[in-house]
């Protein structure tokens, strides 16, 4: 994977767990900047990517939707089930990444989702597996590997941006 298309999931993700009020605006314009200093460029990222922490929260929800655009990126309105998909499988890379444990993993799915998004049902069984290790015959460790499948099973990345959009 490139620099840019590392830095198009990463800019994809925050947008989508900001949607989902999971991440700050500060945290997207930090990955907007990210994204040009990886070489990519277009006008609405720029725009984003110039945000201060004080116009963050009240600018986002304005340039979002065009700066991803602008890259062939999706913006998810707040509180849209494709939101949430995007959301559980960016927590999924942020496993892999070793940026959450199994265990924060699901419970992070868990109390967002419930048992109602199908995507994720099976994380949240596991997550109620988690409570009540003392009372089973299954150990962390074999839940644990579990986890790690289902987020290997949802980690795909979003579409890529295509180069049109890389600076050179």
């Amino acid at each position: 994977m490139t620099t840019t298309e590392a830095a198009a999931i990463a800019l994809q993700d925050h947008a989508a767990l900001w949607s989902m009020r999971e991440v700050r605006a500060t945290d997207v314009v930090n990955a907007a900047c990210d994204a040009l200093v990886a070489g990519l460029d277009t006008p609405g990222l720029r725009m984003l990517a110039a945000c201060t922490r004080a116009e963050a929260d009240y600018d986002l929800p304005d340039l979002l939707p065009d700066a991803l655009g602008e890259l062939g990126l999706t913006f998810y309105p707040v509180g849209s089930v494709a939101g949430q998909e995007a959301v559980a499988r960016a927590l999924a890379r942020r496993l892999i990444a070793g940026e959450l444990t199994p265990r924060e993993f699901t419970h992070r799915i868990h109390r967002r989702h419930g048992h109602e998004l199908p995507l994720t049902e099976r994380l949240a069984r596991l997550d109620d597996e988690y409570r009540i290790l003392e009372y089973g015959d299954r150990t962390v460790h074999q839940i644990d590997a579990e986890v790690m499948a289902e987020a290997r099973r949802l980690a795909p990345h979003p579409r890529r941006p295509g180069p049109s959009h890389v600076h050179r």
